[in-house]
């Protein structure tokens, strides 16, 4: 057995981990599913071979998807902040999140399918209200936050004023 690693996100799931673990592997790079666990016997809320726990990796960092049932939710308290490079990269990763059963927030959040909350943040918007020019900043921030997907156009335009 491989050694664990020593700090991993657990992520709970109503039967639906290796779904989410899989759709991960296929959207984002530096993504994969390692390993399903069966159950050794009936639990809770499966049957005895049964998925119950799946390692999997979502963007460099260290996951494992438990089928721990019904009754927990996810919340915004935990997200996913995926770092893109321009609108292309932005659109792509936004519309796979949304496009697949997922939901729209405000400020570049959304969830997916499986209710997991996902910041999909371009570097230029991080550039933008982190700006030595605290009024360029304001101006972007408030381009900000009448977005759900964020416009980089949008946001440049803002910050030049």
């Amino acid at each position: 057995m491989a050694t664990p690693a020593k700090n991993t996100v657990c992520l709970w799931f109503d039967g639906r981990a290796e779904e989410a673990a899989r759709f991960y592997a296929d959207t984002f790079p530096d993504s994969f599913v390692s390993t399903v666990h069966r159950a050794p016997g009936d639990f809770p809320y499966g049957k005895e071979g049964d998925v119950l726990t799946v390692e999997f990796t979502v963007l460099g960092i260290p996951c494992l998807g438990l089928n721990g049932g019904p009754g927990v939710t996810h919340s915004e308290a935990f997200s996913f902040q995926v770092s893109t490079n321009d609108q292309a990269e932005t659109d792509r990763y936004w519309n796979a999140i949304v496009g697949n059963g997922g939901q729209e927030s405000a400020c570049g959040w959304c969830k997916d399918k499986w209710g997991v909350s996902w910041q999909v943040t371009p570097v230029a918007l991080i550039e933008a209200i982190t700006a030595s020019d605290p009024a360029a900043a304001k101006r972007a921030f408030a381009a900000m936050m009448q977005m759900k997907k964020i416009d980089i156009a949008t946001i440049e335009a803002a910050r030049n004023g």
